[in-house]
């Protein structure tokens, strides 16, 4: 309004769309909305729908800040064609939606996959597995892992996980293991 109060809020009929396009409640997706407005500056907010956030605001997030992952789940989610990880509410949306209690483990399990693949070739391999420990261990010299450790650890991992030895996990390999493990 005039007063420049509330953010013009999401028209009806995309509120229904989001709400069949993602596992949030219509509470969610309109504090979503709030949330995805107060990360863009000010003269931008009245048309939050269209707009775009830098991806330094979407690592501002509390969700994110501390995640070590917090760069790839840019990536993946952004659909910036400038590939410059930058996010659009409904990337914002979706990136919620994934990290909801009502995501199913197969979508989750999917993304965590697309995440965990650095280099974004559809499969996870020694390289990817070696960034994935670094990021979880964090990049610390204490805990750090000597290469030794890291060569057993991803030794493990494939032997755990590799069910046609290629030396490679594929998405439904990682999906096999996910879904042995539920606490993942």
């Amino acid at each position: 309004g005039a007063m420049g109060g509330s953010a013009s809020l999401i028209p009806r009929e995309l509120l229904g769309e989001y709400q069949e396009l993602t596992f949030l409640s219509k509470q969610e997706i309109l504090l979503a909305y709030k949330r995805f407005s107060e990360l863009l500056p000010k003269e931008e907010r009245e048309n939050a729908c269209s707009a775009r956030v830098s991806k330094s605001q979407i690592l501002t997030l509390p969700e994110l800040r501390a995640n070590p992952f917090q760069h790839r789940i840019c990536h993946v989610f952004s659909t910036s064609e400038t590939r410059d990880d930058s996010m659009s509410f409904e990337d914002f949306l979706d990136m919620l939606s994934v990290f909801s209690d009502s995501a199913t483990s197969d979508i989750k399990s999917h993304y965590a996959f697309r995440i965990f693949d650095f280099d974004d070739d559809g499969t996870l391999d020694r390289k990817d597995l070696e960034q994935l420990v670094n990021c979880l261990t964090g990049q610390g010299e204490e805990s750090r892992l000597s290469s030794a450790e890291m060569e057993q650890l991803i030794q493990n991992i494939l032997e755990e996980s590799d069910i046609d030895k290629d030396g490679t996990i594929n998405l439904s390999e990682f999906q096999h293991v996910v879904s042995r493990s539920p606490d993942f």
